[in-house]
C-alpha cells in the first residue's frame, strides 16, 4: 500500500476570555477521504510580560460543524438537543510555550473545527490604553496520512485478503448505495500463514467527534462471524479497518463479504410535483390541463405502490433566503400523509458546506381530526447520513454509526418542536411514522395528516429581544451567534438567571442620562462670565451623552432618535472637546489665540476620534498638550508679574484644588472600577464628577468684563439721559 502524508495549516490566533460564543477563536480543516490517521498539532504560548500569568486554555473538536460549547454552564433553549463536545486542556504555567499532539485513527472525511478560548471573563470594562492584556496566541496544524490507493469491497463478491502483520492493519472500503436499509459484513476463512486458526479485529466505520459510532467485531477461528447494521449512510464509502491480534511475524488471510439490503420507495413523481409547481406559480398557460391529467391518473397507482414499499418519499424543495438561512417546502403541501406501514422521509439539503453555522428548526402540527384512532402516535426521527426505517419496532433513533433526534404527535399533545445547533454537514432526513396501541386492527388502514415547517436560521428566535445576532467570520467560513445583553446568557439568550428585571432597566436609564444634567451648573458658570464658546460645547456634550446613553441601553428602556454610530461619536467627540476647551480656558490666553486652539484641536481630535474612538490617547492627548499649554502661560503670567500664579490663595483653596480632585477621582472610576454589573452608577458618577469639576475650573471672567445686570441691558422704566448737544456754526 502507498500512504501520502499532507499537512494543513492555519495562521495563529489571539486567544480572549470567553463571554460569549465570538469569543472562541474557530479554526476549519478539511480531511480528505482515505484518511487513515490524522494528528493535531496544538501549539499555545504566552507573552512574556509580567502581566502573564498561568493560564488554562480548553480546546473543543467537531466533526461536520463548529462545537456546541458552554463554558459558562447557561440553559440552552427549549425543545434544543445539546451532545457535550469532545474538549482538552492545555496549560500554560511555566513554559512560554505548550505543544500537544491529538491523534484520530481513521477519521472521518469533511469538515473538521477546532474552536479554543480562554477561561471566562472577568466583566472589567478596560479603557484601551491604561493597561496591556498578555497575548495569548493559539495555532492549530493538521497532519493526515492517507491511503492511495485503498482496496473497494464489492457488495456481495466475496474477497479474499491478506492483513501482512500485526503493525499494519488492513484498509477496506464499500460504497453503500442509496435507499440501503441494511448491511450485512460477514467475515470467513481466517486462518494464519501457519495454517492455525487466526484472531482478527474488525472496524467498520469512520471516528467522528464528540461521539463516535464506529462499531467493531472480533473473530476467533475458522468460524464465520458477521455483523448487522441497520440503516448504514447513503451514498457514502464506508471504511473497514482488519486488525490481526495474533503473533507479529504470522501473516492472516481472511475472506470478507458485504451485502446490502436495498429498500424500494414509492411515491408520487418528483417531476410531475414540480410540473405542477410550476403551473400554480405562473398560472394557466397553453397546455397546461392537459399535462395535469397524467398525473391525476396515475395517482391510484401511485396510492397503491405506497403501500406496497418500504418507505414515501416526499418531495422537498430547498429555498436560499439568506446566508445561513434556507427554507424546505414540500411539492405536495405542508401537509404529510402518515401511515402504520411504512414511514414517510423527507430529505433536508444541509451539504453545501456553508449551512453548518445556524440552527436547524423542525416543527411537526398534527391535524387531530384526521386521525381515526384515538390513541395513536405520529413518531419522528431527523437524523443525518441516513432515514432511521424502523420507527414501528425500534423507537430509539439511532442508524447504524450516529444517534438521531426523536420528536412525536398525537392527539393530545398536537405539536413539537427540535433545534439542531449547528447541524452537521450532511443530508438529513425526517422519518415519520403512525404507531397505534395494541389491540387495534384499523392501524393497518389509518392516515394521520401531519403539518411540517423546517427552515435553517443563522439564530434561533433572533436571539430574542435581549440578543444580537451576530454572523462571524473564519477565513472563507460564516457562522452566526447570539450576544446577549441586560443580563440574560445562554446559547439563545433564553437564559434569564441572571437578567436585570424591567426596574433595574428603568433605573440604569435614568441613572446615565439624568446625571447629565450636572453640566447645567458647569453652563451656568459659564454663561456667566461670559464664556459662551465654552457654555456651547457644555450644552453639546450634555445633549448627545444623554440621549447616547438612553440608546446604548441593553434592555427594553431604550430611546434612540438617531443613528447610533452618530450618536456615539457625538458623545465622545463632545467629551474629549469640552477637556480640551476647559483647560484652554484656564490658561488664559489671547482671545484670538484662544480660539485658534479651539478651532484646530476640535479639528484634531475629530480626525483621531474617527480613527479610533476607544483609544486612551484620543483623550490624553489633547488633554496633555493642553496641560502644557496652560502651564507654560502660568509660567509667564507668574514671571511676568513676579509672583505665583493664580495669586489668590482662596481661588486655589476653594476652586482649583477641588476641581482637580474630583477630576482625578472621576478619571480614576472611569479606568479602574467599571465593570459590566456596575457600569450604570460607575459611569454616573463620571458624569457627575466631571461636569463639578469643569465648574470648579473654570477661571473668573475678566475684570474688564461688567456682570450680566439685566435691568440695565432691558430698560422698562424712565432714564435720565445725557443730552449731547453738537454745536453748529454758520460760515458767512
Amino acid at each position: 500500500s502507498l500512504y501520502v502524508s499532507e499537512y494543513f495549516s492555519q495562521s495563529a490566533q489571539k486567544l480572549s476570555f470567553y463571554s460569549w460564543y465570538g469569543n472562541a477563536k474557530l479554526f476549519h480543516f478539511h480531511v480528505p477521504e482515505d484518511a487513515v490517521l490524522l494528528r493535531w498539532l496544538l501549539q499555545a504560548s504566552r507573552g512574556k510580560g509580567p502581566e502573564c500569568t498561568s493560564m488554562e486554555i480548553t480546546v473543543h473538536f467537531r466533526h461536520g460543524a463548529p462545537p456546541v460549547i458552554n463554558p459558562l454552564g447557561t440553559r440552552f433553549p427549549a425543545n434544543a438537543t445539546v451532545r457535550p463536545s469532545y474538549s482538552i486542556s492545555i496549560t500554560l504555567s511555566g513554559a512560554v510555550q505548550n505543544t500537544t499532539f491529538v491523534n484520530v485513527t481513521t477519521p472521518a472525511a469533511g469538515d473538521w473545527f477546532i474552536a479554543a478560548h480562554l477561561p471566562e471573563a472577568a466583566g472589567r470594562i478596560e479603557v484601551k490604553g491604561f493597561s496591556t492584556p498578555c497575548p495569548y496566541m493559539f495555532q492549530a496544524d493538521m497532519f493526515v496520512l492517507r491511503l492511495t490507493d485503498m482496496p473497494v469491497l464489492e457488495p456481495g463478491v466475496p474477497m479474499p485478503h491478506t492483513v501482512v502483520s500485526p503493525a499494519k492493519p488492513l484498509h477496506v472500503k464499500v460504497f453503500v448505495p442509496k435507499h440501503a436499509s441494511g448491511m450485512r459484513f460477514q467475515l470467513s476463512s481466517c486462518v494464519t500463514s501457519e495454517r492455525r486458526a487466526c484472531t482478527v479485529r474488525v472496524l467498520l466505520g469512520s471516528i467522528t467527534l464528540p461521539q463516535s459510532f464506529q462499531r467493531s467485531l472480533t473473530c476467533t477461528g475458522s468460524i464465520n462471524c458477521s455483523l448487522a447494521l441497520d440503516s448504514p449512510p447513503w451514498e457514502k464509502w464506508l471504511q473497514i479497518v482488519v486488525e490481526s491480534l495474533g503473533t507479529a511475524n504470522a501473516s492472516v488471510l481472511v475472506e470478507m463479504l458485504a451485502s446490502f439490503t436495498v429498500c424500494r420507495p414509492g411515491s408520487t413523481s418528483s417531476f410531475l410535483n414540480f410540473i405542477s409547481l410550476n403551473q400554480s406559480q405562473a398560472g394557466a398557460r397553453p397546455g397546461a390541463a392537459g399535462s395535469s391529467a397524467p398525473a391525476a391518473g396515475e395517482a391510484p397507482r401511485n396510492a397503491s405502490g405506497q403501500r406496497s414499499s418500504c418507505l414515501q418519499s416526499q418531495p422537498v424543495v430547498r429555498e436560499d433566503l439568506d446566508v445561513v438561512s434556507v427554507r424546505y417546502r414540500l411539492l405536495n403541501g405542508p401537509s404529510v400523509p402518515v401511515n402504520s406501514l411504512s414511514p414517510t422521509l423527507l430529505l433536508l439539503n444541509l451539504n453545501t458546506g456553508v449551512d453548518s453555522g445556524g440552527s436547524l428548526v423542525v416543527n411537526l402540527l398534527l391535524n387531530k381530526t384526521s386521525v381515526s384512532l384515538a390513541n395513536a402516535t405520529v413518531v419522528a426521527c431527523v437524523s443525518a447520513a441516513s432515514p432511521v426505517l424502523s420507527l414501528n419496532a425500534t423507537r430509539n433513533c439511532s442508524t447504524a454509526f450516529s444517534q438521531g433526534y426523536p420528536l412525536s404527535v398525537s392527539t393530545s399533545s398536537g405539536e413539537a418542536m427540535l433545534i439542531v445547533l449547528y447541524p452537521q454537514t450532511d443530508d438529513w432526513f425526517l422519518s415519520l411514522q403512525l404507531l397505534c396501541p395494541t389491540g387495534q386492527g384499523e392501524c393497518s388502514s389509518a392516515e394521520a395528516k401531519v403539518t411540517v415547517f423546517a427552515y435553517l436560521t443563522p439564530c434561533f428566535n433572533d436571539c430574542g429581544p435581549y440578543g444580537q445576532c451576530s454572523l462571524l467570520r473564519r477565513h472563507g467560513y460564516l457562522y452566526a451567534a447570539c450576544s446577549c445583553k441586560a443580563g440574560w446568557g445562554g446559547w439563545s439568550c433564553t437564559d434569564d438567571t441572571k437578567a436585570q428585571t424591567v426596574g433595574t432597566q428603568n433605573l440604569a436609564t435614568l441613572l446615565l442620562t439624568l446625571s447629565n444634567l450636572m453640566f447645567l451648573p458647569a453652563i451656568a458658570v459659564a454663561v456667566y462670565r461670559y464664556y459662551l464658546v465654552e457654555a456651547s460645547v457644555y450644552t453639546y456634550t450634555m445633549f448627545f451623552s444623554t440621549f447616547y446613553h438612553a440608546c446604548d441601553q441593553p434592555g427594553v428602556a431604550v430611546l434612540c432618535i438617531m443613528d447610533y454610530d452618530t450618536l456615539q461619536y457625538c458623545d465622545f467627540l463632545g467629551s474629549v472637546v469640552s477637556i480640551w476647551v476647559t483647560i484652554l480656558c484656564m490658561a488664559r490666553v489671547k482671545k484670538i489665540l484662544k480660539y485658534v486652539l479651539f478651532i484646530s484641536g476640535t479639528l484634531f481630535i475629530a480626525m483621531s476620534l474617527q480613527l479610533d474612538r476607544r483609544g486612551v490617547w484620543n483623550m490624553m492627548g489633547p488633554c496633555l498638550f493642553a496641560l502644557v499649554i496652560m502651564v507654560a502661560a502660568w509660567v509667564h503670567h507668574g514671571a511676568k508679574r513676579r509672583h505665583c500664579y493664580p495669586s489668590s490663595w482662596k481661588r486655589w483653596v476653594f476652586y482649583l484644588l477641588p476641581g482637580i480632585t474630583l477630576a482625578f477621582i472621576a478619571i480614576s472610576v472611569y479606568a479602574f472600577m467599571e465593570t459590566n454589573e456596575n457600569y450604570y452608577y460607575t459611569h454616573s458618577i463620571w458624569h457627575v464628577l466631571v461636569a463639578c469639576s469643569v465648574a470648579f475650573l473654570l477661571p473668573p471672567r475678566d475684570k474688564h468684563k461688567k456682570p450680566w445686570a439685566w435691568s440695565q441691558k432691558l430698560t422698562c422704566r424712565y432714564q435720565i439721559c445725557q443730552n449731547d448737544r453738537e454745536e453748529l456754526y454758520a460760515v458767512t
